[in-house]
């Protein structure tokens, strides 16, 4: 059988597309890959921030319609990029073991965030990440830093920055892990929903692929993954909200979520964390417990600003 594959074109999107392509070729022998290249509206407009543009699809939306237009047969995403809600026809069917879901600073000489002098600049495209360093380190000089992880890193070189935030998972998947400096604690630095986690949609009517795809999946990962977008289902959140979730799943299956909403400057940040059995209601629980704390107010006022 043969599978065409959409993927973004950045050198990160099309490495974690050519490894999902060879953990899926072992799993499935005799089954062929192709990779579909595609540019989306989010990789064509560096140089305006994600909030701005407005929207998780924006790394997403092209994908999927080469999907729906039959010119691509799955796609694979960071699923930290994929909305609440997928497009209709569509399904996430498959998730793969979950890479390492913290941030990481990257810093030109300091060795923890910590030790980053007062009035240090640092570099982040992400508004959750800029809330949590304000309110970790109110001193510092928050910048805008947008571009694909090779560039970023360019530019914490290139342009001035003392240090720059990134995903920890697109690093290591890269190779390029030595070049982390710290590795921020996820119970105070939340890890945006899905971080760390590979997505791989197909057509919910290709029984073939879906059956295939949910074979494939690691049972804890798309557990983990189901309570976190339950939360941000729930919240509303999205590339406008500073929002954060992470779940774990224990070996009992007990799955225990922490969540996170902040305002953008970081002077306001609300917690919350459940455990339980079922990912949509622990999901719906740590978002309850943020609802009855404000976040509904935090919410509206960061869309709205």
């Amino acid at each position: 059988m043969r599978v065409r594959v959409a993927s973004r074109k950045s050198a990160l999107a099309l490495q974690q597309t050519r490894w999902v392509i060879s953990s899926l070729a072992a799993h499935l022998p005799g089954w062929t890959f192709e990779v579909v290249p595609i540019v989306t509206q989010g990789d064509r407009m560096l140089d305006v921030s994600l909030a701005e543009l407005g929207g998780k699809g924006l790394f997403v939306s092209e994908v999927e319609q080469a999907l729906l237009d039959g010119r691509a047969d799955i796609a694979v995403h960071s699923l930290k990029d994929v909305p609440a809600e997928v497009a209709d026809g569509l399904a996430l069917a498959g998730m793969p073991p979950r890479e390492d879901p913290r941030d990481v600073l990257i810093a030109r000489s300091a060795e923890s965030l910590a030790d980053l002098p007062p009035g240090a600049r640092v570099g982040t495209s992400s508004l959750r990440r800029m809330a949590l360093l304000r309110a970790l380190r109110p001193d510092l000089r928050i910048e805008p830093l947008r571009g694909n992880i090779d560039t970023r890193l360019r530019k914490l070189a290139e342009d001035g920055f003392d240090a720059i935030v990134l995903a920890a998972a697109g690093l290591k998947r890269m190779g390029w892990a030595d070049r982390i400096s710290a590795y921020l604690d996820p119970e105070l630095f939340t890890p945006a929903v899905g971080q760390g986690v590979l997505a791989v949609e197909c057509r919910a009517d290709d029984r073939v692929l879906c059956e295939a795809l949910r074979r494939w999946t690691d049972g804890p990962t798309r557990t983990a993954a189901m309570a976190e977008r339950a939360l941000l289902a729930e919240l509303a959140g999205g590339c406008q909200v500073p929002v954060g979730g992470y779940a774990t799943v224990g070996p009992d299956g007990r799955i225990h979520l922490r969540g996170m909403v902040a305002d953008r400057e970081g002077t306001c940040v609300l917690r919350a964390e459940a455990r339980g059995d079922n990912p949509f209601e622990v999901g719906r629980a740590v978002a309850a417990a943020l609802q009855a704390q404000g976040a509904g107010g935090v919410i509206a006022a960061a869309q709205g600003g």
